[in-house]
């Protein structure tokens, strides 16, 4: 861990609380992610499948904007980026062994009566681009400002994850998602088309903010799922030196990484007065401080951490972005996805 990063940890006011006179009770621990990419999107209910991650007001917004690609892909006839891959297409290419998150209409049932083993059909398709969008579901995600409780880190990552998703479906690419959080990651397989979109996002919307971003070792599946070429859009709000090191791992195999790091105003500004106990979610570390006293501290140094985050990332071959909790989301998703013409209209 670096030292920026530490100091992000140290002074991290996810919880702004008075000084209390009792101990703190501990948070209940949120239910697991649920596995919604095994969900057949025809046996959910309708009114189960969450329509409200993107607001009104963003919508005619996303009309405009597209995502770049920064890698050339090969040359195929779909798509805004088109590129041929193995994919569900029409020319059977070869089989591979089933894994969490394949689609179970994928699976060769013939070849499981003979083998008792799972396998799924890959074949040669005229595809778009890939999309991956990773989200960060670590506990950190839970901060929200205290003028604007309801508003935390995760649930603007939630619209920025649909957006993209929507922009996506619309340039005819296909998408995945890839939620990380305590325990194993949770991935949605890339698919595309309107009911794989609704798949993505009522994985989102049961996204939980619990836990430490998961150890590196346990994404090794990312390199196989997410080829290369693909855009991989990374929401998180960089506090784990392991999100970076995800990003730039990625990146140096040749991904076309996006980041988008969330910072929250109380962060940023820091504008406390009195006493407050500052906890840090994911190890339980906390710091008693006069709010006042500790803001030019706290404010120089997160400055500092920030920009040495950005320019590791871009140092590394990533495209990076601060996205603060009171700041357009047209305009972050705009400068992410690369379309500079499109962002200009929103500052």
């Amino acid at each position: 861990m670096s030292d920026a990063t530490a100091a992000l940890i140290r002074a991290d006011p996810i919880r702004a609380d008075p000084i209390p006179a009792d101990p703190i009770p501990a948070d209940p621990i949120p239910a697991e992610l649920i596995p919604v990419d095994l969900i057949p999107i025809d046996l959910i209910p309708i009114d189960l499948i969450p329509i409200d991650l993107i607001p009104i007001d963003l919508r005619p917004q996303l009309r405009g904007l597209r995502i770049v690609a920064r890698l050339p892909p090969a040359a195929g006839p779909l798509g805004q980026n088109a590129s041929r891959q193995r994919g569900q297409g029409l020319e059977f290419s070869q089989y591979r062994a089933y894994e969490p998150g394949d689609e179970p209409r994928h699976i060769d049932w013939k070849l499981f009566a003979r083998s008792d083993r799972y396998f799924v059909r890959e074949a040669e398709s005229e595809a778009g681009l890939a999309i991956w969008v990773v989200v960060d579901c670590s506990a950190s995600m839970a901060q929200a400002d205290l003028a604007t409780p309801s508003k935390d880190k995760l649930s603007v990552a939630r619209t920025l994850a649909a957006a993209t998703i929507d922009i996506a479906l619309r340039e005819g690419d296909r998408f995945g998602v890839l939620l990380l959080a305590a325990g194993q990651p949770t991935w949605v397989a890339s698919a595309r088309g309107p009911r794989h979109r609704d798949r993505c996002v009522l994985a989102l919307k049961h996204a939980q903010a619990q836990g430490e971003w998961p150890a590196l070792t346990s994404l090794q599946r990312a390199w196989e799922r997410i080829e290369p070429a693909a855009v991989v859009v990374l929401i998180s709000d960089g506090f784990d030196s392991r999100s970076s090191e995800f990003g730039l791992q990625l990146a140096a195999t040749r991904r076309d990484v996006r980041s988008i790091a969330l910072t929250a105003v109380d962060e940023r500004d820091f504008g406390f007065r009195g006493a407050f106990v500052f906890e840090d979610p994911e190890t339980g570390a906390r710091m008693a401080a006069d709010g006042a006293a500790a803001g030019a501290d706290f404010r120089q140094r997160f400055a500092a951490a920030r920009l040495q985050l950005a320019e590791r990332l871009a140092t590394g071959g990533v495209r990076h972005v601060e996205h603060a909790l009171d700041q357009s989301l047209a305009m972050t998703l705009a400068q992410a996805l690369g379309a500079e013409r499109a962002a200009r209209r929103f500052r």
